[in-house]
């Protein structure tokens, strides 16, 4: 997950473990704070291809491409998770595919998670409307896609939450570091918000969908009065006051 945009939710994929990952990347990789690899659980072969893609840089520097790279900026000494991606029909019933328990083990031999997906449902999800994106989620038996999953684990790899903000014209989701005071976290808005912070209005975004406005969640006493020692949770919704 590229450092400079925390809040895109974007995600390093490498397609396939049988490539060689291309310089650029390696070269760029202190850019990233974390990767998600997809490993198809269809090959005997899958598990060596990711350990051999995957191999510890042991020397503490070494020279790649002619120059030297600091052994902290490679992949293998990143937080992993693994998408483990999977068949229609054993996506449903995990314990038939012979590879994953692999995966697993594989993963926890290094510390990473493993994720279960299926590509095949996910692109079937992609191509069809809200109304029919639930329909058909529920017919399957799932509460969310595969790509809402990988995002909540990446956020939870990273150690990272969201709180918004909400005017008459936008609502916008902000991200941070979970344990985030509200004046730091006022400070990803504008650093005036930070500097002149006098108090935070918060609500449960979840509370405030159920009331419908911020002034009827008041009226029934679901909105904080909170100060500069307030820890920020996930989900609030904050309306920063600050003076400058």
């Amino acid at each position: 997950l590229p450092r400079s945009a925390e809040s895109s939710s974007a995600f390093c994929l490498l397609s396939s473990a049988r490539r060689t990952m291309p310089s650029s990347f390696l070269e760029s990789s202190e850019r990233y704070d974390a990767a998600a690899v997809k490993i198809s659980c269809f090959s005997p072969h899958f598990l060596a291809m990711a350990s051999a893609l995957l191999a510890p840089a042991t020397p503490s520097r070494i020279t790649y491409s002619g120059r030297k790279v600091c052994a902290s900026n490679f992949l293998t000494v990143k937080p992993v998770i693994y998408a483990a991606n999977m068949s229609e029909g054993e996506f449903g019933d995990s314990s038939r595919n012979k590879y994953l328990k692999a995966v697993e083990e594989f993963a926890a031999a290094e510390g990473s998670e493993v994720l279960p997906i299926c590509a095949k449902l996910e692109e079937d999800i992609s191509d069809l409307d809200p109304d029919e994106k639930e329909l058909f989620m529920a017919d399957l038996g799932l509460t969310e896609s595969g790509l809402a999953r990988l995002i909540k684990a990446s956020y939870s790899l990273l150690g990272l939450i969201s709180f918004l903000t909400a005017g008459s014209d936008e609502v916008r989701a902000w991200t941070i570091k979970k344990g985030t005071k509200a004046p730091q976290a006022a400070g990803k808005i504008h650093t005036d918000f930070e500097r002149g912070f006098i108090k935070a209005e918060v609500v449960n975004y979840r509370d405030l969908l159920e009331q419908g406005s911020l002034a009827a969640a008041r009226e029934k006493g679901l909105v904080g009065m909170e100060g500069k020692d307030y820890v920020v949770k996930d989900g609030d919704v904050i309306l920063f006051r600050f003076n400058v």
